[in-house]
């Protein structure tokens, strides 16, 4: 009886050790978990792998993640290179061209520092809904229409403009962004 009390005291005391490595464990990963930046989540996710968003409509939304992150967070310049070539990979080949890296990097650069001089954030992004995405067979090529809208707070007010996406899905079937253009006629001041 004595023996059996010792082992399942023992079993016990194996299972609290177990248990409370675990918990702290767990515990530990979360904290470091929230102590990657938004700048650094972005940055990590594996665009050339199976983390590729599915639709326009996720890949204008990532496209929005970055820009966010290009206006709104503080980043080092290795950072920044990081960025643009993430937000290149989302692109089309032919935009790409038309944007050698170097080339995107400075007028990124330019915009960035201009926003910032005028002391603008970007409040808000949304993307519209799944039903709203327009989609195109243009040439023999899949294309689709995503519109996304910005918040942006300057100075003491707001504005709200929309932008037209059109991407083209590519031989390995990811959706790239092939153009966009301000929304004519719909910025609006709040």
């Amino acid at each position: 009886m004595k023996i059996v009390r010792n082992v399942l005291l023992g079993i016990i005391c194996i299972s609290l050790v177990v248990g409370g490595y675990y918990l702290f464990s767990s515990r530990q990963a979360k904290e470091d978990e929230t102590d990657v930046s938004e700048v650094q989540k972005v940055i990590l996710k594996n665009l050339e792998g199976d983390s590729y968003p599915a639709t326009p409509r996720e890949v204008v939304k990532f496209y929005n993640r970055i820009l966010c992150c290009y206006y709104n967070e503080t980043y080092t310049s290795e950072e920044f290179e990081k960025l643009t070539g993430q937000a290149r990979l989302l692109m089309d080949e032919e935009l790409a061209d038309n944007n050698p890296a170097e080339q995107y990097r400075q007028q990124v650069e330019t915009e960035v520092e201009n926003y910032r001089n005028e002391k603008k954030t970007i409040n808000n992004t949304a993307v519209c809904d799944s039903n709203d995405v327009k989609y195109a067979t243009i040439g023999g090529q899949e294309c689709a229409y995503v519109e996304s809208s910005y918040f942006v707070r300057s100075g003491g007010g707001f504005t709200k403009s929309f932008q037209n996406y059109v991407l083209r899905k590519d031989e390995e079937g990811k959706w790239k962004i092939l153009a966009f253009e301000l929304k004519e006629g719909e910025q609006a001041d709040e």
